[in-house]
């Protein structure tokens, strides 16, 4: 990987967006007083269990406790229960921990509270099915809507309303307890019912959205699963159900947050940051064909603003995948974005996701610089062929260009940091190459 001083920053960037979203430092803050009756710990998510122990540690009294989180993501607690689970095609192990999870929860009184630790990556770990569907058919669901190119917000709409847990349904099990929902938002928009589908929070979505969903893009399903939509028997709990206990809902780290660290670490380096949004959804290679367009303008032209400049933006792009490549949605929107620029002079950039998982991969992104396109082609490498292949991955690995940041603990999706510096004058000797 690149050691140059513009590699670092960007490398910086991305750490302080990750640090901080670290329960530890975010969560405290929003606890609540002691109850009159018992508390009891549910969660779910990539960030859970360090959610756990940041609670524990600072929790004053007796507690209990039952959370899922991804492979590799466990944290040790003394009171909570830590279980790992297969993301994001989910297993046997978090289909038994929502199991449990409902059980634990059932039979609480009025003077007991509930906190529910909600994270990004709980949708997969929590793959309890209605009756009549298995949990092999909630793998291939998850695996169909995976390559579909469909949004976080159209995934998570079809998983609600097959699932016997999310769409508001673990928070009815908890009533009459309180339920306090602490939320580490990794979803365009900061939607509670987008966070692991919404599982203690009511859903405004209907069986009838799920099925246009499925229509749009050309999902099979199985047969049960079509009926309990058709039927509208898989509705969801919407808001004002008497069924649903008294929710607060509390946003202890949001994607914004994360960018609003990165900008200082770049202001304090002597560069001008600029966010273009935290919300940003579409498909990477074209998210990044429009965000190269900005910063050429930017390095040719300056405008709409003035090299030197850091460009931040966060959201959750998606990836259709129509090659053989293992998909990755950070690693596509670099190789998309590296052919845009075509090997512009003074342009940089990091995309990761802040989970450090890269679509299945134990790759959180990968970083790009203005000889990327010239190094793949001295390695035998065919960038267009390649992206056209979803094989991101095996682009930038070849490169050691890959971001690699071991379990993060926490989860406010995608981070993107384009850093151009003041334009250097014209270099075109990459154009016209494959």
């Amino acid at each position: 990987m690149s050691s140059s001083p513009e590699s670092a920053l960007l490398r910086a960037m991305f750490d302080a967006a990750i640090a901080a979203a670290q329960p530890a430092v975010c969560l405290p803050p929003h606890l609540p007083q002691p109850p009159k009756g018992r508390l009891v710990v549910i969660g779910a998510g990539k960030a859970s269990a360090a959610m756990a122990s940041a609670l524990e540690k600072h929790w004053p009294g007796p507690l209990t406790g039952l959370v899922v989180t991804r492979h590799g993501y466990g944290v040790p607690c003394e009171r909570v229960e830590i279980v790992e689970a297969a993301h994001p095609v989910p297993d046997a192990a978090g289909e038994d921990a929502a199991r449990r999870m409902l059980a634990l929860v059932a039979g609480l009184c009025a003077d007991d509270l509930v906190i529910a630790l909600i994270s990004g990556g709980g949708s997969a770990l929590l793959p309890l099915a209605l009756p009549g569907l298995t949990l092999a058919d909630k793998q291939a669901l998850n695996r169909a809507l995976l390559a579909s190119g469909a949004s976080i917000g159209e995934m998570n709409c079809v998983r609600r309303h097959l699932s016997a847990i999310k769409g508001g349904r673990l928070a009815a099990a908890c009533h009459p307890a309180r339920v306090l929902n602490l939320l580490l938002s990794d979803v365009p928009g900061d939607d509670p019912i987008d966070i692991a589908s919404g599982p203690t929070v009511p859903d405004p979505t209907t069986c009838a959205d799920a099925l246009q969903i499925l229509r749009r893009y050309r999902i099979d399903v199985a047969p049960r699963a079509l009926a309990l939509l058709q039927s509208q028997e898989g509705e969801s709990l919407k808001p004002g159900d008497p069924r649903l206990p008294e929710i607060t809902t509390r946003f202890i780290a949001t994607p914004q947050q994360a960018l609003e660290a990165a900008a200082q670490v770049a202001r304090q380096a002597g560069w001008d940051a600029h966010i273009l949004g935290d919300a940003i959804e579409g498909e990477a290679r074209e998210v990044a064909r429009a965000l190269a367009g900005v910063a050429l303008q930017i390095a040719r032209r300056g405008q709409p603003l003035r090299a030197p400049c850091v460009l931040l933006s966060g959201g959750e792009t998606t990836v259709t995948l129509r090659g053989q490549g293992r998909g990755g949605r950070n690693v596509e929107f670099l190789l998309s974005l590296g052919l845009a620029l075509d090997a512009e002079p003074g342009v940089f950039a990091l995309a990761g996701d802040t989970d450090g998982v890269d679509g299945q991969e134990e790759i959180a992104g990968a970083l790009l610089t203005p000889d990327t396109l010239a190094r793949a082609w001295e390695c035998g490498l065919r960038p267009r062929e390649q992206l056209d292949d979803n094989d991101g991955h095996g682009f930038f690995e070849r490169l050691g260009d890959t971001v690699v940041t071991g379990p993060t603990h926490t989860n406010v999706n995608d981070f993107r940091a384009l850093l151009i510096q003041a334009h250097a004058g014209p270099d075109r000797s990459a154009h016209g190459k494959p």
